[in-house]
């Protein structure tokens, strides 16, 4: 099989030429599972993903532009429209290693000079906008100088059993990505490319560590859910 390097602003990720791989049968579970989620979003999402929502909505941070919020504690990314609407759930995988911050010049190395304890996913607002990688395949730049996109699972990962693991019940096998997030292939096609695909949008990711309100200081206007009314 002919294969090319995929360079995510200096990391070499190596994919075949059909670049992502096809959801196995086995995700329609999946696909339907995405389904409900939407509909009950409200009461599955964490109380920072809750609260987070709730700012972007009220303050309209997201500047009439579609939005996701990713929960890493959770594993789980909420779609929204412009309008603030919850329009999808779904199962991501992320940086193997715990942490909020990338290391400075991770963007111009190799993958194989990234060590463990580096392959993080950063924390914070970012304008996120389609682009191409090298071997010209189309990914959604959360963080460009960080080499961080949203994509779905690249093939040739199956010896690290991505899919398995997006599939899983639980959520400690979610974190094996050199830092990018994967979004299951038929969300990512259905759902995140059609909204973003015009003018992009914003990616929120929520921390591992650090307080909430250290990454989004604007949370401190916001009034906290339990904060006792007067």
């Amino acid at each position: 099989m002919i294969k090319v390097f995929v360079a995510l602003a200096g990391f070499a990720l190596t994919v075949s030429m059909s670049a992502w791989s096809a959801e196995p049968s086995a995700t329609s579970g999946l696909a339907a599972a995405q389904t409900n989620e939407a509909e009950t979003g409200d009461a599955i999402r964490s109380e920072a993903a809750t609260r987070v929502a709730d700012w972007i909505a009220a303050s309209g941070d997201n500047g009439a532009l579609p939005y996701i919020i990713i929960d890493k504690p959770a594993a789980a990314l909420f779609l929204f429209d412009a309008k603030g609407e919850l329009l999808g759930r779904a199962p991501v995988l992320i940086g193997v290693a715990l942490g909020d911050e990338a290391t400075p010049g991770i963007g111009s190395k190799d993958l194989a000079e990234i060590g463990p304890a580096e392959r993080t996913t950063p924390a914070g607002r970012f304008l996120a906008k389609f682009g191409i990688a090298a071997g010209r395949q189309k990914v959604l730049w959360v963080d460009y100088a960080t080499s961080v996109a949203l994509h779905p699972i690249p093939k040739g990962s199956q010896k690290e059993r991505r899919r398995q693991r997006m599939l899983s019940p639980g959520i400690d096998d979610n974190r094996i990505t050199f830092g990018c997030i994967n979004v299951p292939l038929a969300f990512y096609s259905k759902s995140v490319r059609p909204l973003f695909q015009k003018k992009g949008g914003y990616v929120y990711v929520l921390p591992d560590t650090k307080p909430l309100e250290a990454v989004f200081p604007r949370l401190h206007v916001q009034p906290h859910p339990d904060a006792a009314a007067f």
